[in-house]
């Protein structure tokens, strides 16, 4: 009695981390596991420039840098989120500044994120 007990929980075991593993492999394809993924489908920057330059400005972080924490005024409002973008090693040459219709900061800022700076991982 004992043996077939321990069979039965040593088979559910395995597949349960089958399941596991195949949920892994399916989020994996689908690309929600790649930041490079993301940072294609989103902007480096958010909607508001910083006030000295007129346009976002990049904080370059070290390539190891995978969260950035972001506080906001009020309850609940602290958040942890990925940092996704990531310069490349080879200068473009050069470019237009601005590239957009940026807020400007508010006579109240709420968040972190409208002072006009944003994280971005260096390519070292």
């Amino acid at each position: 009695m004992m043996l077939k007990t321990i069979r039965i929980t040593a088979m559910a075991v395995a597949m349960f981390a089958a399941t596991l593993a195949a949920e892994k492999a399916k989020a994996i394809e689908a690309g929600y596991m790649w930041p490079l993924t993301r940072a294609q489908n989103y902007n480096w920057h958010g909607q508001y420039a910083h006030s000295a330059y007129g346009q976002p400005v990049a904080l370059v972080v070290p390539p190891t840098a995978n969260l950035q924490t972001n506080w906001g005024w009020g309850v609940g409002s602290s958040r942890i989120s990925r940092i996704d973008h990531q310069f490349g090693r080879n200068y473009p040459g050069a470019g237009g500044m601005g590239g957009g219709n940026f807020k400007r900061l508010p006579r109240w800022p709420h968040d972190t994120t409208n002072f006009g700076t944003y994280y971005v991982r260096g390519p070292w």
